[in-house]
């Protein structure tokens, strides 16, 4: 399988959020009123303006040691992208993929899903957001526009700790593979999240709960997809196998 992906790191994280900002910055995408809620995250979740966030979780070690667990979050470009079969029963080729990269990529015409599904029907990560304004749903977009000019995207750009890592599939998976190995010497119980269905591959030292709910593609979570799909009186593997249009069959 070709194309791009990314490979983050969260044993490296400091929670810097230099890709947070500038992801705003090259999107030039506005700031948002926050309020303080008692934590160092902010804002407080992904919005149709913040398309990246870093998480900030406090937990606990085997040995009940304070621990802080960082989560920059952003869309997964997944291999096989529910939003897209599920979106484009409502809006006409309003989300896209990209041939070369694999990036999945979200335009104007998504307004015509407007409030018809929820995040978690769309994406099984529930990261897409919708403006309340206009109905146009938004994410990460892989930089597309600086990726197909042979740059980095802008969150890996500004990265200084090494946990943002990007470039072809197979040289990331490689790299994820080399560092997994790496940090099991010293955690054994490190793991890649998803590394076969998603282009944005996490390694990770605790437990899924420890970073965010959705660092894992939930069961409950496919299961609303799949109800999505049947709202609109389509069939998933048909779909996937190319026996439907979306944006046609609705």
């Amino acid at each position: 399988m070709n194309g791009k992906s990314f490979f983050v790191d969260l044993s490296l994280c400091t929670a810097c959020r230099g890709c947070q900002v500038a992801c705003k910055q090259w999107k030039n995408l506005p700031a948002e009123k926050t309020r303080n809620v008692g934590s160092h995250q902010n804002p407080q979740d992904l919005s149709f303006n913040t398309i990246r966030l870093v998480r900030f979780n406090e937990g606990r070690t085997a040995d009940d040691k304070l621990q802080w667990y960082f989560f920059p979050e952003q869309c997964r470009h997944c291999i096989e992208p529910p939003c897209k079969y599920i979106g484009n029963m409502y809006c006409d080729n309003g989300i896209k993929q990209d041939a070369e990269t694999g990036a999945v990529v979200m335009n104007s015409r998504t307004a015509g899903i407007g409030n018809k599904v929820e995040s978690q029907e769309l994406c099984p990560y529930n990261v897409p957001r919708m403006d309340e304004k206009s109905g146009q749903w938004a994410k990460c977009d892989m930089c597309l526009d600086r990726v197909q000019a042979g740059r980095l995207p802008a969150c890996v750009q500004s990265c200084p700790t090494g946990t943002m890592n990007f470039g072809d599939r197979a040289q990331m998976l490689a790299l994820a593979e080399k560092r997994l190995a790496e940090v099991q010497k010293t955690n054994p119980d490190a793991y890649l999240a998803d590394p076969e269905s998603v282009r944005v591959i996490y390694l990770c030292t605790a437990s899924p709960e420890s970073y965010n709910g959705n660092l894992l593609a939930s069961v409950d979570a496919r299961k609303m997809i799949n109800k999505a799909l049947a709202k609109g009186g389509v069939n998933r593997r048909d779909l996937l196998a190319g026996r439907l249009r979306p944006g046609k069959n609705a």
